[in-house]
């Protein structure tokens, strides 16, 4: 079959895409350099979650979360979802201000959140100090397990009638005759198409140079199984403020109940680093940050540690939409942190592009165009 759309990376970004663009009667061939999932998708924390750092933000999470529920209704018992909603925490005053300004902001946009006074934190989570300053729960926030769900995206795409090429890597496209675009795999084997995608996420500097994502690297632990000891996943409120230390270092906790019993403890941030081993000074701030909010995680076993690297872009924003000097092809990266959330909010948004149709949200602030300059360069 002569594909309409290639879709180049199987992670659950690109997993996604490939899905959204044979749904809508794109004949797509994804290929993955491995197998879907198992790239920066598995090594992620895997949270839905409705983040606000920005107005477009907020509308591309709310767009996504409301996506997920319905794929979650269809895809019953694949992926480990558990709605445990997120607990925001306050260490102090300052703090809870904020986290009932971001209450504010979820509830006007009609997802549930609520200001939790002190009193109250140890019944709802008893594992939590004692002294904090308060707390805000969204309810309806999920965490999941991603290499699954992107892994049984890439089945749905087979049965929908698209291909799956597994194990070969893309080393270059090349503009083909007429409005085609073509990619050559390590193999010499060459595909062309109308449309190719590139989802690539860190892997999409290799085929496009002039594609400003790079790396953010974060230190994940998991611990042994303990069920039943935390409900809620723990966000501290420092999340996303990017204080930083003379290297780099960014952290503040994020904790989540596996369904296995587990505690994932994370998560940090820093860029500037070129390999994924694990930093002793990295996991142990993480660690550190952890268990200021829940002590008895320095009781705990902590069976694994491991570091990945998100692909991120120089505003913070992903880049969603065609490349603005290569015909026929599309970008979809520079997600971070919120791959997981916003991955069929992304698959729908490209889609519409793709097929020139209005977009669900602005699609403005994402599209790849805002890093260039002039006709050929960024």
């Amino acid at each position: 079959m002569q594909p309409d759309v290639i879709v180049v990376g199987g992670g659950i970004i690109g997993a996604s895409c490939a899905v959204s663009l044979q749904q809508a009667g794109m004949r797509t061939l994804l290929i993955e350099a491995a197998q879907p999932g198992c790239g920066i998708t598995a090594a992620g924390m895997g949270h839905l979650v409705a983040l606000d750092e920005s107005v477009q933000e907020l509308d591309l999470c709310l767009f996504s979360l409301k996506l997920w529920r319905d794929w979650v209704d269809q895809h019953p018992g694949i992926g480990q979802v558990v709605q445990t909603g997120t607990l925001w925490v306050a260490e102090n005053d300052a703090q809870l201000i904020e986290a009932q300004q971001r209450a504010e902001r979820l509830n006007q946009r009609q997802w549930q959140a609520e200001v939790i006074r002190p009193e109250d934190l140890s019944q709802l989570e008893p594992a939590l100090r004692q002294g904090l300053a308060g707390a805000v729960r969204v309810t309806g926030d999920s965490v999941v397990y991603p290499p699954v769900i992107a892994y049984r995206m890439a089945h749905d795409l087979v049965q929908l009638g698209g291909q799956l090429l597994c194990g070969q890597r893309v080393n270059s496209l090349r503009q083909g005759s007429g409005s085609s675009v073509s990619v050559m795999l390590d193999d010499d084997r060459q595909f062309s198409a109308q449309h190719v995608v590139v989802a690539a996420g860190l892997g999409t500097t290799t085929l496009l140079p002039e594609i400003p994502v790079f790396p953010r690297k974060g230190h994940l632990a998991i611990t042994d199984r303990y069920p039943g000891r935390l409900r809620h996943q723990i966000v501290s409120m420092d999340y996303g403020q990017h204080n930083m230390t003379e290297d780099g270092l960014s952290v503040a906790a994020n904790v989540q109940p596996r369904a296995t019993g587990q505690w994932l403890i994370g998560s940090s941030r820093q860029d500037g680093q070129s390999d994924t081993q694990v930093s002793p000074v990295a996991i142990g701030a993480v660690l550190q940050s952890a268990i200021r909010l829940l002590p008895c995680l320095a009781t705990m076993h902590v069976i694994r540690s491991w570091a990945g690297m998100r692909p991120a872009s120089p505003d913070g924003q992903p880049m969603i939409g065609a490349h603005p000097h290569r015909p026929g092809v599309w970008i979809a990266t520079g997600h971070e942190g919120l791959g997981v959330t916003t991955a069929l909010a992304t698959a729908d948004m490209l889609t519409s592009q793709l097929l020139g149709k209005t977009t669900a949200i602005d699609a403005a602030p994402y599209t790849p165009s805002r890093f260039f300059n002039g006709v050929t360069g960024r």
